[in-house]
C-alpha cells in the first residue's frame, strides 16, 4: 500500500492509499487544502484537528449542495424522458386534408376546343352579317 505525502493548510501528512489511487488522493487533498486556506485566511492559525474538521465540514456542505442540485437535475431529466416517451407513444395526428383545385387536362382540352368552335362560329356570323349587309344595302 503506497504512502503519499499531502499538504493541507501548510502542514504535511503521510497517508496510505490503495495502489493506483494516488491521483484521487492528491485531488481530494487539494480540495481540502483549498478549504483550509480559506479558514486560515479568515481565522489565522488554528489547531490542526480543528482546521481539518472545519475544512471537512465546508467540503461536506458543498458536496451536499451538489447532491441537491444533482437530484434536481435527475428529476428534470426523468420528467423530460417521460415526456419524450409519451410523445413517442402518442398516436400520430390525423393528416390534414388539403384540397387544391385542379382542372383535369381533358377538361382544359375540351374548353380550348369549345372556345375555338365559338370563335369559328363568331367569325362565320360576322362573315354572314357582312355578306348580308352588303347584299341588302
Amino acid at each position: 500500500m503506497p504512502e503519499v505525502e499531502i499538504e493541507i493548510g501548510g502542514r504535511s501528512f503521510e497517508v496510505a492509499c490503495q495502489e493506483g489511487e494516488e491521483h484521487y488522493l492528491h485531488a481530494a487533498a487539494k480540495m481540502l487544502d483549498e478549504e483550509a486556506g480559506v479558514l486560515t485566511a479568515q481565522i489565522g492559525r488554528i489547531p490542526e484537528a480543528r482546521m481539518l474538521l472545519m475544512a471537512g465540514l465546508m467540503l461536506a456542505d458543498k458536496a451536499a449542495g451538489m447532491q441537491d442540485k444533482l437530484r434536481a437535475m435527475e428529476d428534470r431529466v426523468a420528467e423530460k424522458e417521460a415526456e419524450l416517451e409519451q410523445l413517442r407513444n402518442a398516436p400520430r395526428p390525423e393528416p390534414e386534408r388539403v384540397e387544391v383545385p385542379v382542372v383535369p387536362e381533358g377538361v382544359s382540352d375540351a374548353l380550348a376546343e369549345i372556345a375555338a368552335r365559338a370563335e369559328a362560329l363568331a367569325d362565320q356570323a360576322e362573315g354572314g352579317d357582312k355578306a348580308g349587309a352588303g347584299a341588302g344595302g
